[in-house]
C-alpha cells in the first residue's frame, strides 16, 4: 500500500512490525518495552502534576496537598507518578540483570549497553531531585545529606555545594533548580531511549543462547507484540494494586510531614531503588572514598563490555558464572536491606562485605570466570575430538 512508503510510517513499520527478531526470545526480553511504557506514564503524569505544583519552600508541600484534595483526580495523578517511579526502576533493574545474565552487553552491542547505563544514571538523578519536590521531612533532609557529599571533593567541593544549593543551605533556590531539572531531564532520557532503540535494532537483539545468526528470525509483530502485551498486563495489574490499594506503601511516612530544618528525622533513608548504592556509600568510613565508591558502583557498569572478554556470551553455557551471578543478585538484595538499616554494628560490617563482593564480581570474577570457563570448554571439545 502507498501509505507504507511514507518516511514516518516506514520507520514505524521497520522498528515495530517488520523488525527481525530471534525466534527463541523469552518473556525476559519484554522488560525493555515495559520500561518504555512506564517512561510514558511518568512523562504524562509528571507534566499534569507540574501544572499545579508550586516550586516554593512555603507553598510546595501545600501545593501537593492541593493536588491530592482539590484537583480533579489529582490523587490518582500523584499516586500514578509516585508508584510509577518504583515500577519504572523495577523493570529497568530486571532489564539490566537480564542483560548481565545473558551477556547482552558484549560486542556488537557494547555501545547499546553503555547508552542504557547512561539512561539508568540519568534516571537515578531525575528520581532523586523528584524526591525532593514534595518538600517533606525526608525530602529536605535527603537533599541536605546527599548534596553535602559533594563537599568531599578536594578544592572545589565546598564551592560546588554552594552552587548546587544556590545559596548556603537547601532553600528556595535549591527547590527551583531541582524542579527545573526534574522537568527537563526526562526529555533527555527520551532522546537517549530513542538512541538506545536505534542502536539495538541496528545490531539486532541478542537471544538466550547468545549466538548471533541471521537465520531463525521472525517479524516482531504477531509473534512478540502479543507476548509483550501479556507481560505489560501482569505488570499493570501489580502496579494498579499498589496505586489503588497501598499507594503509600513504597514511600516513607516522614515525607508526609512538612519539611522542618530544625527537626532531624531519626533515620534518613532514600527510596528503595537507591538503597544498594546508599549502603555502599555508608560502608566506607572515609567521606571522599565513600562518594567515589558510590559513583564508582554506577560507572563500573559502563566498562563491563571491556571486562568480560569471554567468547561465551550467555550464562546458559556458563554454570560457574551462573552460581556467582545469583550470588551477586543476593549480594545486591543484601545491600538494599543494609541501606535501609541504621548505620551500626553489625550492619556496617555486613555492608562492607557486600560492597567488597559487588566490586569483586565486576573487577575480578567476571573476567576471570570467562577465561576459566572458555578454557574448560575448549579442553573438553579437544578431548572429544581426539577421542
Amino acid at each position: 500500500m502507498r501509505f507504507l512508503n511514507k518516511p514516518l510510517v516506514s520507520i514505524f513499520t521497520a522498528h515495530l512490525i517488520d523488525y527481525p527478531t530471534p525466534l527463541n526470545l523469552s518473556y525476559m526480553w519484554g522488560f525493555g518495552s515495559a520500561a518504555g511504557i512506564f517512561l510514558v506514564v511518568q512523562l504524562v503524569t509528571g507534566i499534569a502534576l507540574a501544572m499545579h505544583y508550586v516550586p516554593h519552600v512555603d507553598l510546595a508541600f501545600l501545593s501537593v496537598e492541593h493536588i491530592m484534595r482539590d484537583v480533579n483526580n489529582g490523587w490518582l495523578l500523584r499516586y500514578l507518578h509516585a508508584n510509577g517511579a518504583s515500577f519504572f526502576f523495577l523493570v529497568v533493574y530486571l532489564h539490566l540483570f537480564r542483560g548481565l545474565y545473558y551477556g547482552s552487553y558484549q560486542s556488537p552491542r557494547a555501545l547499546t549497553w553503555c547508552v542504557g547505563v547512561v539512561i539508568f544514571i540519568l534516571m537515578m538523578a531525575t528520581a532523586f531531585i523528584g524526591y525532593v519536590l514534595p518538600w517533606g521531612q525526608m525530602s529536605f533532609w535527603a537533599a541536605t545529606v546527599i548534596t553535602n557529599l559533594f563537599s568531599a571533593i578536594p578544592v572545589i567541593g565546598e564551592s560546588l555545594v554552594v552552587w548546587i544549593w544556590g545559596g548556603f543551605c537547601v532553600d528556595n533556590a535549591t527547590l527551583n533548580r531541582f524542579f527545573s531539572l526534574h522537568y527537563l531531564l526526562p526529555f533527555a532520557i527520551v532522546a537517549l531511549v530513542i538512541a538506545h532503540i536505534v542502536l539495538l535494532h541496528k545490531k539486532g537483539s541478542s537471544n538466550p543462547i547468545g549466538i548471533y545468526t541471521k537465520v531463525d528470525k521472525v517479524s516482531f509483530y504477531r509473534f512478540f507484540i502479543p507476548k509483550d502485551i501479556f507481560g505489560w498486563l501482569i505488570l499493570f495489574m501489580l502496579y494498579s494494586f499498589f496505586v489503588y490499594k497501598y499507594p503509600n506503601y513504597l514511600g516513607h511516612s516522614d515525607n508526609y510531614i512538612e519539611a522542618n530544618p530544625m527537626v532531624t528525622p531519626a533515620h534518613i533513608v532514600p527510596e528503595w531503588y537507591f538503597l544498594p548504592f546508599y549502603a555502599i556509600l555508608r560502608s566506607i568510613p572515609d567521606k571522599l572514598l565513600g562518594v567515589l565508591a558510590m559513583f564508582g558502583a554506577l560507572l563500573i557498569l559502563l566498562v563491563i563490555p571491556f571486562l568480560n572478554l569471554s567468547p561465551i556470551r550467555s550464562s546458559v553455557f556458563r554454570p560457574i558464572h551462573q552460581f556467582f551471578f545469583w550470588l551477586f543478585i543476593l549480594d545486591y538484595v543484601i545491600l538494599g536491606w543494609i541501606g535501609g538499616c541504621h548505620p551500626e554494628t553489625p550492619y556496617i560490617e555486613i555492608g562492607q562485605i557486600a560492597t567488597a563482593f559487588y566490586f569483586l564480581y565486576f573487577i575480578l570474577l567476571l573476567p576471570l570466570l570467562g577465561i576459566i570457563e572458555y578454557h574448560m570448554l575448549s579442553t573438553h571439545a579437544n578431548y572429544k575430538t581426539t577421542e
